[in-house]
């Protein structure tokens, strides 16, 4: 399966919206405007809340948790790595690695040591815009989506400075 996922350029927040491959809308990322670190909601085509994301401030490398339901189900860590990025995460859903080169605009993510995505950011996008290629149908799809969001705003997000 492959998404495309688009930063929207002029707006309050970060904001971001997903599609199927044929254009249908199927998530919408939302953030608060005025908030210390940030914090993120990913909304279902419907408009329900699917998950929440927020950033731990004050981590000298960026730091990330997922609540669904209000209870925390995923820990993003942005790992100290001289040669190569890498950031971890523990999940309810697995534990996943993300690998990317030197400028952070491919990445594959990997859950339990297989790679069951790709991640490709386009170069000549005026606003961050990936694509995203799911391998395995049956992992959860926007728990990935979200994945992606949060890799997005640890490497590229202007406010936070931290790339690699």
């Amino acid at each position: 399966m492959r998404v495309s996922i688009k930063q929207k350029v002029f707006s309050f927040g970060d904001k971001f919206s997903v599609n199927a491959e044929d254009g249908t809308p199927i998530i919408y990322v939302e953030g608060k405007v005025f908030s210390v670190g940030n914090k993120l909601k990913v909304l279902g085509s419907d408009g329900s809340e699917l998950f929440y994301i927020e950033q731990k401030v004050f981590k000298l490398l960026p730091e990330y948790r997922i609540f669904s339901g209000g209870q925390e189900i995923a820990f993003i860590k942005k790992e100290f790595t001289f040669l190569k990025p890498k950031i971890n995460i523990t999940s309810t859903y697995g534990n996943f690695t993300i690998d990317g080169n030197m400028i952070g605009y491919n990445f594959s993510i990997s859950k339990n040591g297989k790679v069951v995505g790709t991640v490709s950011k386009k170069f000549v996008a005026f606003s961050d815009s990936y694509t995203l290629d799911i391998f395995d149908e049956e992992e959860n799809i926007p728990f990935l989506i979200t994945l992606t969001i949060v890799i997005d705003q640890i490497l590229h997000d202007g406010d936070n400075r931290n790339s690699f």
